[in-house]
């Protein structure tokens, strides 16, 4: 059984104080599939325009991801650009021209609606909706949103958040969609309207995990190159959720070693630009950069 992922796949044009790309495959169902194809496999649900160039996802399809679920539709694929300043931190939009993407609804096929675990991209809490009415079952069931949803959408998000067991999103969005400035109250009361799990995204300060009663938290791995942070939160839960693949229970163990995954991989993914970090990744530099976040984290306390 495969993991699932409904997003987007776009081309990201970039600028950032360490260089600029044109064009780039981007998206949030590319970089969540990247990170998680290195670990389980990956069917993906989207649609591109016809200007797509598609054979620069070849790298998916040899780690085996099922790309039979991305539509082409005639006209122009969603394209976004942006400018980071010298803190990476938040980039300024320059022009979202979104295409195709702005008709989509997901359509899934019959080979895909029983996966495994189930991962809903950042677009419309109605979209991520028809989705979970197509899908049969899944174990696991996580989801990302953004402020813009959180104004816009919020009745339909509440809706989404009753049927999800993990909303990962940023520490001011969980803060907007709880109304409490408090970080543990916030993210203490998005467990109460659903999900048994709360990521809490932090950036290159890393995240923390909501598990039940449980709070654990993951540093960020401290980088010498850091050069595009675009889709480093879709890298983090693709490395997540391909860390669980095949676990036999979702315990809290297994959810933190997840976290550390998720760190891991949403490091690399800032390395270069857009998926190019993630695309020529192995499965031994994350077992190595694993092993050395766990000595950065290990202390005696007697």
């Amino acid at each position: 059984m495969a993991i699932l992922v409904v997003g987007s796949v776009a081309l990201d044009s970039l600028e950032t104080p360490f260089g600029r790309i044109e064009a780039t495959v981007g998206g949030s169902a590319v970089h969540f599939a990247a990170a998680a194809s290195l670990f389980a496999p990956v069917q993906i649900v989207a649609v591109t325009g016809d200007d797509y160039p598609s054979e620069k996802l070849a790298f998916l399809e040899d780690r085996g991801v099922d790309l039979s679920g991305v539509e082409t539709q005639p006209g122009e694929s969603f394209h976004w650009s942006g400018r980071y300043s010298h803190d990476l931190s938040s980039p300024e939009t320059l022009e979202t021209r979104l295409g195709v993407f702005a008709d989509f609804h997901p359509r899934i096929p019959p080979e895909f609606r029983s996966p495994d675990m189930l991962f809903l991209g950042n677009i419309d809490p109605c979209l991520q909706i028809e989705v979970l009415d197509q899908v049969s079952s899944a174990r696991l069931v996580a989801c990302d949103t953004m402020n813009y949803w959180i104004e816009g959408s919020r009745t339909k998000l509440m809706e989404l958040l009753g049927r999800v067991d993990i909303l990962m999103a940023n520490d001011s969005e969980i803060r907007q969609l709880a109304g409490e400035m408090n970080l543990v109250a916030a993210s203490r009361w998005v467990q109460s309207q659903g999900p048994t799990h709360v990521v809490v995204k932090k950036g290159e300060h890393g995240a923390i995990l909501f598990h039940e009663e449980e709070i654990f938290f993951v540093p960020g791995y401290p980088l010498e190159d850091l050069n595009d942070p675009t889709g480093a939160g879709d890298s983090f839960a693709g490395g997540f959720l391909g860390s669980l693949h095949g676990a036999v229970d979702l315990s809290g163990a297994a959810l933190r070693r997840a976290s550390v995954l998720g760190s891991a991989l949403g490091s690399f993914a800032v390395e270069d630009f857009g998926v190019q970090r993630l695309a020529r990744l192995s499965q031994e530099e994350v077992a190595h950069r694993v092993r050395e976040l766990w000595g950065m984290t290990q202390f005696d306390i007697h």
